[in-house]
């Protein structure tokens, strides 16, 4: 069965080639996969890293790309998705000899925009969930996609995102009454 691909055209024009469909591409990837980015990495300048390489993996593949497997947008994501990750384990693995200079504190627009509408706490408590859980929480909810699009960008199936998606959700209610509940004094 084949699958509605609204890219299918915009990345057939990719593959040959075509600097205006390029341009168009990007323009209409670019904010969610960086949104996604984002909020998962915390950090915004990795996050653009992020995202130039997706890009730049569409446009190696663009021209062996076979519509009706799975949706562009769906493949997109996925591959923003491991690229997050490797940058994640990649930080855990930085030993105290090797640490960065530390970044500037101060928040640039996206960072400010970003807490702006979520909330510090929101932020935080999702970036403390474990890591399937805040995937699935900001693929559904940040991202917008339907339980079986993230499902498939996680490679699992509907019943395991929604397991992921309900457990997520009760965490992150637990870690925001707490705050609320202790400024009562």
């Amino acid at each position: 069965m084949s699958i509605h691909d609204p890219d299918s055209t915009l990345i057939e024009r990719v593959g040959r080639g075509e600097p205006a469909a390029a341009r168009l591409l990007v323009a209409a990837k670019l904010p969610r996969i960086l949104g996604l980015a984002t909020r998962m990495l915390r950090n915004t300048a990795e996050a653009e890293d992020v995202a130039q390489e997706a890009f730049v993996r569409v446009w190696r593949n663009a021209g062996t790309w076979q519509p009706g497997r799975a949706r562009f947008d769906t493949w997109l994501h996925a591959v923003v998705l491991n690229l997050c990750r490797d940058r994640l384990r990649r930080r855990r693995e930085i030993t105290v000899d090797a640490l960065p200079e530390p970044v500037d504190p101060t928040p640039d627009a996206e960072a400010g925009l970003i807490e702006a509408e979520q909330g510090d706490a929101v932020a935080t408590a999702i970036g403390a969930l474990p890591e399937r859980q805040r995937e699935a929480i900001l693929l559904v909810h940040y991202q917008d996609l339907s339980g079986a699009e993230a499902a498939a960008v996680m490679d699992i199936s509907v019943e395991a995102l929604e397991s992921l998606l309900a457990r997520g959700r009760r965490t992150l209610r637990s870690r925001l009454a707490e705050p609320q509940e202790g400024t009562d004094a």
